[in-house]
């Protein structure tokens, strides 16, 4: 109730806390030289493959309507007034898999009413994104965002685990459609003969899975024993791009008699020709949509503005993390506020919108940090222990661990005793402690206070975006892609969605027969395995995936299956009410944790660790951070298991 009291309050917070560092989010960018480009690089491959991917989907389900060309188009317009007049620059924007969805249903809706057919599709969906860019105004003033937090991780990995789904199934869908004439195409065409309709699917089935696979194993290519460390890097961040570049090639050794249509690319218009160029006029079909349906419209914008604002919220918490150790403030009522204004403008040019994206968001933050936090910790913490086993004094323990990091980080003397004042006080705070519980302890205080630097500027989100629109203008390139190729890249998007998702990991431990279950504490394990008895983690997942099926079912329904995201605003409710009622509320708050929480393995092995701990040292740093980073950009919390200090598996007492 004050928030709708005290309306433009989180807005006008919002822009003055950025304004006042503005000036600094571009100086810092071009002080860092040409290191900046390498996190630009990055981050435009990780956008653009997806947004191409989505074109070619919305292509197919739109009869060509939308295609490519507009959801690069859209992608980089909104990212460039985004990374300019947005207020968190490290948010990502993008076309999403929601929004492709949600553009099916009004084109399956259009398409089916005489008085507005294909022909005013866009402009129904123009009024669309008007009521949706008024709605996410209404939310920004009227301080919504201060609710975002009732979207616990229930709903974020229920909503998370349905795009999953949704990616298999396209996956699936596009390589059975390589056996098959296209809609309207003429069958009679050589390339649809029976042999070479074969030919074609055969090829799809070996250029998705040859994607999936290659990608997939590229992705993890910084643990492999071979390379250099610099090649091993290079594929971990360049892998996917690279292997959709690599299989296309291939796709141009096919014999010179097989018909230049097999196998089959992208369809998609250049952005110089009329079927392109038509979308920017659509304004001017808006004033022919009739007035029932203008108001029609509001319906699914009430969807679509639900969707973006939690999209677009979500995908901003995840890029600054507490973790992340950021030092400029967020912008969430503010930002909002500027996605509704670029709504408004993709829906009066015929575009589908952009919103935050994830996981491009939090590694757009993850590439720009000093990502040497986890390797300086191991060497002090081994420091500190060498020193301790010394019997050395408090300052002589600090001393060698500030050397450490000076060593390591190479920062200057001064800015090194400024940066590390909280350990130090951690430190020698101990000194006067009569207890052992005020003791110094390594693992714990460097953890809690070793810095990690981010460089928050704004220039990486431009340049990336302004790669992405030149990407409109190498359409020609871009259509040799195969289909089949695209449909690899979301069968690959799907299952790397999957590590790190904990609605995926208690999926697989129902399937764990009890006598084997104790293999699962002896590796890294989400802490909930020892805090919550089995039986309250499989109802638990038993009520997600449940609950996933009818989300799912829910988009299988014709027009009515616009409504898919109704499900995971109930689930607010749900989760506030209904669930408290059924599980303990140290079991809810620990499956339904804020943050992900991975516990150290123990059992054969285990004792080894700390002796092995220093062959990490040498391992590279962007290795150390993929290893505490879930698939999806959140940072895991790894802690002690609870069996070092109780034995056995530790369940709350039920009667407290």
């Amino acid at each position: 109730m004050d928030n709708i009291k005290s309306p433009f309050k989180g807005i006008a917070i919002d822009f003055q806390k950025r304004k006042a560092c503005y000036k600094e989010d571009w100086i810092s960018a071009f002080r860092s030289g040409p290191r900046i480009f390498a996190p630009t690089t990055y981050i435009f491959f990780a956008s653009a493959l997806p947004v191409i991917a989505f074109g070619a989907q919305l292509s197919r389900e739109t009869d060509g309507t939308l295609s490519t060309v507009e959801t690069l188009a859209s992608t980089a317009i909104c990212g460039i007034i985004h990374s300019i007049f947005g207020g968190q620059p490290l948010l990502i924007l993008g076309v999403a898999e929601p929004t492709v969805i949600m553009y099916n249903y009004l084109y399956s809706f259009a398409k089916g009413r005489p008085d507005l057919g294909k022909e005013l599709f866009l402009a129904w969906a123009g009024w669309v994104c008007v009521w949706t860019g008024l709605l996410l105004f209404l939310l920004a003033i009227f301080n919504a965002c201060t609710i975002i937090c009732k979207f616990t991780r229930v709903a974020d990995e229920l909503f998370g685990m349905l795009i999953t789904v949704l990616f298999l199934q396209q996956a699936i869908k596009g390589m059975v459609g390589e056996f098959k004439v296209p809609e309207g195409d003429n069958p009679n065409l050589e390339e649809y003969q029976f042999q070479w309709l074969y030919v074609n699917g055969l090829l799809g089935v070996v250029f998705t899975f040859g994607l999936l696979l290659t990608s997939l194993k590229s992705t993890k290519a910084r643990s492999w024993k071979y390379g250099t460390g610099w090649f091993r890097s290079f594929l971990a961040d360049y892998g996917v791009p690279l292997m959709v570049v690599v299989w296309s090639a291939l796709s141009f050794s096919i014999p010179g008699n097989v018909p230049s249509e097999v196998p089959r690319r992208l369809v998609s218009p250049l952005p110089w020709e009329p079927a392109s160029l038509q979308h920017w006029s659509v304004i001017k079909d808006m004033g022919k949509v009739p007035p029932m349906y203008i108001f029609a419209a509001f319906i699914p914008a009430i969807m679509v503005a639900g969707l973006y604002f939690f999209d677009h919220s979500v995908a901003s918490q995840m890029a600054q993390q507490e973790e992340f150790n950021l030092k400029k403030p967020s912008a969430y009522h503010y930002d909002i506020l500027v996605l509704g204004f670029m709504t408004l403008l993709c829906g009066l040019v015929g575009l589908p919108p952009s919103n935050g994206v994830l996981p491009q968001s939090p590694m757009h933050t993850k590439s720009l940090a000093t990502l040497r936090k986890q390797l300086i910790k191991r060497k002090m913490v081994k420091r500190a222990k060498e020193c301790m086993k010394q019997n050395a004094s408090n300052s002589e323990i600090y001393g060698r661990m500030q050397e450490v990091f000076i060593e390591v980080d190479k920062t200057p003397v001064p800015s090194a005793a400024e940066e590390l004042k909280d350990l130090k006080n951690a430190v020698f705070k101990s000194e006067d402690a009569e207890s052992t519980d005020g003791s110094f302890d390594p693992e714990k205080d460097i953890d809690a206070y070793l810095p990690v630097r981010v460089n928050e500027q704004r220039l990486t989100n431009l340049l990336q975006s302004l790669l992405v629109a030149a990407s409109v203008l190498a359409m020609p390139v871009i259509k040799k892609i195969p289909t089949s190729v695209l449909w690899g890249y979301f069968a690959y998007m799907a299952i790397d969605s999957l590590p790190g998702s904990q609605l995926w990991e208690r999926t697989l431990l129902l399937f764990i027969t009890p006598s084997r279950r104790y293999k699962v504490l002896e590796g890294a394990h989400a802490a909930f395995v020892e805090s919550v008895p089995f039986r309250q983690i499989s109802i638990f997942t038993l009520f997600q995936l449940l609950y996933l099926l009818t989300c799912f079912g829910v988009t299988w329904i014709p027009i009515a299956g616009i409504l898919f995201p109704l499900p995971f605003f109930l689930l607010i409710s749900i989760r506030q009410h209904v669930l408290p009622k059924f599980f303990h509320p140290s079991h809810l708050q620990a499956l339904d944790a804020a943050e992900y929480e991975e516990m150290d393995g123990h059992g054969p092995g285990f004792q080894d660790q700390e002796e092995n701990s220093s062959g990490d040292e040498d391992r590279d740093n962007f290795e150390l951070l993929d290893s505490l980073t879930t698939s999806r950009g959140e940072l895991k919390h790894r802690t002690r298991s609870f069996s070092e200090d109780r034995p056995g598996q530790v369940y709350p007492e039920e009667n407290h």
